[in-house]
Formats: structure tokens, sequence, C-alpha cells
């Protein structure tokens, strides 16, 4: 059967994922740096393949993933780059280690996984890898503007990516929520309030799912993002389609 494995999947959107591949009877791959939350998830679904994970640390991803790898037969299907944190705040009011560990984490992490995960997914006919990006990256967020930054890598090692494993047969898509039901997203930033939080983690899950279901369009044109909610997408096409001075209007309405 197919294979994902998720960072941080213990809570949140990742859990939500896992359940939804789960539902479609794929082998699931739960990996947190959160020990209770994955003995919470292992109680609740004991056929799942669970494990610690600090996606900082490359030994952790090289022995997470063989580890999960041995009992999918050296094989992984989709690897989910879901693990983030952020901290809201003006940058003078943030803390440097709370710079770091958004950095750290939501970028380092994300590429880290990508160069561990690598030599799986070559050996997975159509393997997908799927990085959960952001509505932050559509034009820099104010109040949170690590994060949103950090958003901007994940969308262009996305891209990148996309083209430079084609070679591979590796797909590469990212998802790209606004605010949706998590811990995330209780927080002080501006667009929580002036936006509100009405995503859901299901709906992020149903979208991962879409996304490694493409349809025949979504390969002809290399599809590599997918948004998340019609927010999102009405924001994504104001940026396209509007002057720069428009958008910056807006995002700056918005982060009032």
């Amino acid at each position: 059967m197919p294979s994902i494995f998720i960072s941080g999947g213990a809570a949140g959107i990742g859990l939500a994922t896992a359940e939804r591949f789960a539902r479609e009877g794929w082998t699931i791959g739960v990996y947190d740096v959160d020990k209770a939350g994955l003995a919470a998830v292992q109680a609740a679904h004991p056929d799942w393949i669970t494990g610690e994970l600090d996606v900082r640390e490359v030994d952790q991803w090289e022995k997470a993933l063989a580890d999960f790898t041995s009992r999918t037969g050296g094989t992984l299907d989709v690897l989910d780059n879901n693990a983030g944190v952020l901290v809201a705040g003006d940058l003078d009011e943030i803390s440097p280690a709370a710079v770091k560990a958004q950095i750290d984490i939501d970028v380092l992490g994300v590429t880290l996984g990508a160069q561990a995960a690598l030599p799986y997914l070559k050996a997975t006919p159509g393997a997908h890898m799927v990085n959960i990006a952001s509505a932050s990256a559509i034009y820099g967020q104010p109040g949170i503007a690590t994060y949103s930054a950090a958003k901007f890598y994940v969308a262009g090692l996305t891209e990148a990516l996309e083209l430079e494993w084609e070679k591979h047969d590796i797909r590469v898509v990212g998802i790209w929520p606004l605010w949706a039901k998590t811990a995330l997203a209780d927080n002080d930033a501006k667009t929580t309030e002036t936006l509100g939080v009405r995503i859901t983690p299901e709906q992020v899950a149903d979208k991962v799912w879409q996304s490694v279901h493409p349809t025949a369009l979504d390969r002809s044109i290399h599809r590599t993002s997918y948004s998340v909610g019609l927010q999102t997408t009405v924001l994504a096409n104001i940026s396209k389609f509007s002057p720069n001075f428009i958008t910056r209007l807006v995002n700056k309405v918005l982060a009032q």
C-alpha cells in the first residue's frame, strides 16, 4: 500500500492529513518533536508508525526516514513537510531566539527533509513531496515578518525542486492555506482578526490529498500551488493580476 511520512504530524493539520490518508488505506508515518502528542496518536492509532523527529537535525531526519521506510519496503510515496512554528509580533518586539526558531524549523527543517527523503522518493515511481506553504507568502506580512519570509522560501524551494526533481519522476507541490483552526493561529497577528480563522485542518488535509492525486490538467501545466479556501484564492489572484501598489494596500489594510 502507498505510504506518507508527515513531519509535525501529532496535531493540527499534520494529524488531520494522517487521518485523511489513513481512511484511504495508506501506511501512515507520524513523526514529531512532541512526545506527549505522539503517545496520544499511538494510543488512538496503534497501526500507525510514529517516532520522534526534530526537523532541525540531519541525523534525526535520516533515522526517522530509515525507520519508516524499513517498514514500507524502502519506498516513500509522499513526504509531507508539515512541521512549522509561528511567533507573532513586529520584528523589534520578538526575541532573536524566536527569529532563529522560525527560520530553523520553517526553512532549514523543510530543506533538510527534502534532502533526506530524496533517495526514498527516487526509489518510488510517481512520488510526491508536499510542502506546507502559507497565504502569508503571497505578499510579505507585517507582524509575522519572519514567518512570512520563511514561507516565501518554501514557495521558492517548491518551484525550484519541481524543476530539479522532474528527472527523478518526483512531483513537488505546495499547499497554501490562510489561517486554519490550529494552535498556529492562536496568536496576536492582526490578520487573524481582520480575516478570521475560517479554514479547518480537514480542509487543508483534503487539499493535500487532492495535490497528490493530480488531474491531467494539473500535470500538463505543472501545477505547484494549491490554495485552500476562497480567501486565499482571492488574495492570490489580486497579487497576480493587480499592480503592486494595490497588493501592498490590501495587505496593509488587512494587517491594521
